[in-house]
Parts: structure tokens; sequence; C-alpha cells
């Protein structure tokens, strides 16, 4: 039975395998023709070939999904085209005997997913963004409508980017009084963390009175505040960057802070339930070869596949910002398709025994 076993989940990861390799090298070929668009003095061809290597995890990530379910349905496919499957059946192997063979290399499909999210993702992405930044010369320049605004005490603050050991770039601070009224706005060019406060370097303030405006530079200023690198490492990229971890903490300090979390609570439950995701395609898939797709061809099973991926991202998409814009769990909006999945897996697999 281990061989069997072993020869079903080979045949199964050669697919995934294959349906994996097609999709990264389409989406990279994409992604270079989309980059073309960006190219500037600062920002060669070769910069956009290191930017799309850098991002090349989170491309993997987003497809592991589609790649298993129209993987399964591709190996799957093959032993039921040559009957395999029929002598299987024959021969008393359960279907979820052979369910459980499929699984296992998704399994090893689900493990790459996690670790993906929460220890490479994270640092790729900030860094293809940062190297891609500096070489359009947008870190220290860029404008207030990008970067990220956040509030710390009496003050809003405002910065360009931030590196993950610690290096800030563009930062602005805005402070009001009692009565909203603006008392002083200060730049830096840059910021360091020193152990327990951040230095500044470079700074221009303007403090304004009831009578005039007072404005000085400054080469050095300390700036005392309780947040972390770790937590402005966080707070730059979008949230779909962010590791599961690093999700729930700033999730958890939006909370605290009153300001709308929904965005990453959202993104936190589709990568924590990321594995459930993969097993609901994978339950679509099998109880698809064991149902109507039994005896049709391969380009048919691929074109059920893709469109059967097709309306599971879609309901995810609909979902998601509709949980937003409503108001509802972002949970339920990651969790419904998902649970629709598996419903419709295991009523089709009912059908088939």
């Amino acid at each position: 039975m281990r061989k069997l076993d072993n020869y079903v989940g080979r045949t199964v990861a050669l697919a995934v395998g294959a349906v994996l390799m097609v999709l990264i090298g389409l989406d990279v070929i994409f992604a270079i023709v989309d980059q073309l668009g960006e190219l500037e003095d600062g920002y060669q061809f070769a910069d956009a070939l290191q930017y799309v290597a850098w991002t090349l995890p989170q491309r993997v990530y987003e497809q592991l999904g589609f790649s298993a379910l129209v993987g399964c349905m591709v190996g799957l496919g093959t032993l039921a085209g040559t009957s395999e499957l029929t002598v299987m059946r024959a021969a008393g192997v359960s279907i979820g005997r052979i369910a459980w063979a499929v699984m296992k290399p998704v399994m090893l499909l689900i493990v790459l997913g996690l670790v993906l999210a929460e220890f490479v993702i994270p640092h790729t992405n900030q860094t293809a963004e940062n190297r891609k930044a500096m070489a359009l010369g947008e870190l220290e320049d860029s404008g207030l409508e990008q970067g990220l605004w956040m509030r710390d005490g009496g003050e809003f603050v405002h910065f360009n980017a931030a590196l993950p050991d610690g290096y800030l770039f563009g930062v602005t601070r805005y402070r009001f009084g009692d009565e909203q009224e603006l008392q002083r706005v200060e730049f830096s060019e840059r910021g360091r963390f020193a152990g327990d406060r951040w230095i500044l370097e470079n700074s221009r303030a303007t403090t304004f009175t009831a009578e005039r405006a007072l404005s000085e530079t400054t080469a050095e200023s300390e700036w005392q505040t309780d947040i972390s690198p770790e937590l402005f490492s966080l707070v730059v990229p979008m949230p779909a960057d962010l590791s599961p971890r690093n999700l729930w903490s700033y999730g958890k300090f939006l909370d605290r802070k009153g300001e709308d979390s929904s965005r990453y609570w959202l993104q936190f439950w589709k990568k924590l339930l990321q594995p459930l995701t993969i097993a609901s395609l994978v339950m679509v898939a099998i109880s698809f070869i064991f149902g109507p797709l039994r005896e049709v061809t391969t380009g048919l099973r691929v074109f059920t596949g893709v469109i059967v991926g097709i309306v599971f991202q879609t309901l995810q998409d609909m979902l998601g910002p509709s949980s937003v814009v409503f108001g509802f769990p972002p949970f339920v909006a990651v969790l419904l398709p998902i649970l629709v999945c598996f419903g419709v897996g295991w009523l089709l697999l009912r059908r088939a025994r």
C-alpha cells in the first residue's frame, strides 16, 4: 500500500510542480514587461530584473493554491485516463485512501507556503521596494501621497520608507495644540535607532506662535518615542507583504489606538487559513476526477480547474473588500469560500461512492 501511495503522490507532485513552473514563468514575463514602463535613468533593465527576482517568493506564494487545484486535476486525470484509478478502486482501495495519498505532497506545498509567508516574503518584498525606490530617488523626496501616516501621542508622523535594520527616510512630524492649531512641523532626511531612542539627521523645524513662525535646522537630534524599529518595518509595506505574526501585532496595535485595522486582519486570516484554502481546492479537484470529470480530456480538466480557481479567487476578492466596507468579520469573508469548496467536494465525493 505504501508503494501505491508513493506512486499516486509522485504523479500528483510532478503535475503540481509542472503547473507551478508554468504559472510562475508567465507571471515573471508579465512582471518584466510591466517594469519596462518604469525604466528611467536611475532604474535600468538590470534593476527591473532584480526587482522581479526579489518579488519571486511572493509570486510563488500567490500561485500555490491555483497550482494545487490544476495540478491535482492533471495528475489524477492522468491516472484516470490510463484506467489506473479504476484498477485501484476494483482492488478495494477506497477514495479516502487515494485522497490521503494525494494530500501528502500537497502538505509539502502547504508547508512551503507557511515558510514563505512568515520568513521570506516580508524581507524580500521590502528589499525589492526599497531597492526600487532608491534607484528612482523616491526615499528622500517622495510626497505625502506616498509612505504612511501614523499617530504618536500628540504628534502625527509621516515617513517615506523604513529599512529592516532600523533606518528611516523622510520623517515629517506634525504637532498640534489643544485647539487643533498647528504648533510645530519638523522634517528629517534620515533617522536611525540607537538603543532606546531615534536619532534624526538633517532636520528642519518650524515652530508657529501667535506672532510669528520660527525656523531652525539641526544636524542631529533625538526623537523620544515608544515606537520600535520592528513596528516601523511593519507599517511601510502593504498588508499583503507582512507575515502573519506581524499582521497580528500591527492589527492589535491599530486596535489599541482606535484606528481601522480591517485591511490587516483580512490579510492575516487569508495567510493563516491558506492551508485550508489549498486543502479545499484539492478536495474539489479530487471530487471532480471521481465525479463529472472522470472520462474527459486533459484539456477540459485544465480548463475546468482554471474556471474553478477563478471563481474561488473572485469570491474571495469580493467578500474581502466587502468585509472592510460593510463591517462584518474578515474571518468570515476568508472562511466562507473555503467552506463552499469543502461542501462542493464532499457532496461530489458522496455521489461518486
